[in-house]
């Protein structure tokens, strides 16, 4: 896969994992919480996709510099940091919407 390929399928994924995970708020906060609980499962798999793709360049570069660090590289990191940030925290918001509803 090519450099601008690479980086866009981060992006496209984080962005997609970070919606999914969104949409599931809105649900948990009007009571769905089944639908909830497959929009976030939904973005683990984005999520991991987005991954994997890092985690292959971490691979390549070693730690020697061997991929170029370019701003929409940077950029590409910020999202998908976000989007695992966003599952993480709107897990914990969606057992409250529960909570309180219970």
């Amino acid at each position: 896969m090519d450099s601008e390929t690479t980086i866009m399928t981060i992006l496209v994924n984080a962005g997609e994992a970070r919606s999914q995970c969104m949409t599931a708020l809105q649900c948990a906060r009007n009571g769905d919480f089944v639908r909830a609980g497959e929009l976030l499962a939904d973005s683990d798999n984005f999520i991991k996709a987005a991954h994997r793709i890092q985690t292959q360049l971490i691979g390549e570069d070693q730690g020697e510099g061997r991929v170029p660090m370019t701003l929409i590289m940077v950029h590409a990191q910020d999202h998908l940091m976000n989007a695992i940030l966003a599952r993480e925290l709107i897990n914990e918001m969606v057992i409250l919407y529960q909570r309180q509803q219970q």
